[in-house]
């Protein structure tokens, strides 16, 4: 249902049973896919694509050109999965000739004023949570969840079911099923209550948690401990992906914290 107070470019491509409510403004190349529901004062910007069943908040702008004085112009687009709440005042810039594309992917929560700069890919089921600011070139897990007001600085990487604390800097990379606190940043523990809850059982989390006990506390560096990792834990889909992600990190990643655990 399109409201007669918005603006729909013609060449646009939207879904029949797409909801579009009053003073909305909805630019040239754009697609936007079946059941979503756009509230009002929302700006769509050319790249946008959008998938099916969104709902997206008051004055949320999807797709403007990127904040980068490199930026020269050229073809880039913002990808939207299904089923994606993006609250009010979100603003989502499209990518830059480093990527071609600013990804979020399926069942993600992006709420209120959540800055997502270009080229970030953010995972499916990520939770992004108000005030969060991601710099370009972000890279966001499945799973993970970004507490308010935290700020990742560019480039960083934030590993498959991390939990980040409210107010956070991340200036290095936060492995997969971590949380992460403190500041600096810091390793606090396993995600344990999110694992559980996404059907991991009581020996795959006994596992994770052996690992990053190597790791973080043990005292050895990142060096030996993936070298103790490798020779004493049996090969799982989830020993290796933490060992890869360490290993393919280029920014480093966040150290342990001299506290309790």
């Amino acid at each position: 249902m399109n409201q007669p107070l918005a603006y729909v470019h013609p060449g646009a491509k939207i879904a029949k049973n797409v909801v579009i409510e009053p003073f909305t403004t909805i630019h040239n190349n754009v697609v936007i896919g079946d059941g979503t529901w756009i509230g009002s004062n929302v700006t769509i910007m050319e790249g946008a694509r959008i998938g099916k069943n969104c709902n997206i908040f008051p004055g949320a702008v999807i797709s403007a050109v990127p904040q980068d004085l490199k930026f020269g112009g050229e073809d880039s687009l913002v990808i939207i999965g299904d089923n994606c709440t993006i609250r009010e005042g979100v603003t989502i810039n499209r990518g830059t000739i480093a990527s071609g594309q600013t990804v979020i992917g399926d069942n993600c929560l992006i709420m209120a004023t959540a800055h997502i700069a270009h080229d970030c890919h953010v995972g499916n089921n990520a939770i992004i949570v108000n005030g969060v600011l991601l710099g370009g070139h972000v890279t966001i897990g499945n799973y993970a969840i970004i507490g308010g007001l935290s700020a990742i600085h560019q480039f960083i990487s934030v590993g498959d079911h991390a939990m980040i604390s409210g107010g956070s800097l991340l200036r290095k990379d936060v492995p997969p099923y971590t949380k992460a606190a403190k500041e600096p940043l810091s390793y606090v523990g396993i995600n344990s209550v999110g694992l559980r809850r996404r059907g991991f059982s009581s020996d795959k989390i006994r596992e994770i948690q052996d690992i990053y006990r190597i790791l973080y506390q043990k005292n050895y560096n990142v060096t030996q401990a993936l070298g103790i990792i490798e020779a004493e834990m049996e090969a799982t889909p989830e020993r290796d992906e933490i060992i890869d992600f360490i290993r393919n990190s280029s920014r480093g990643v966040m150290k342990g914290y001299s506290g309790n655990y």
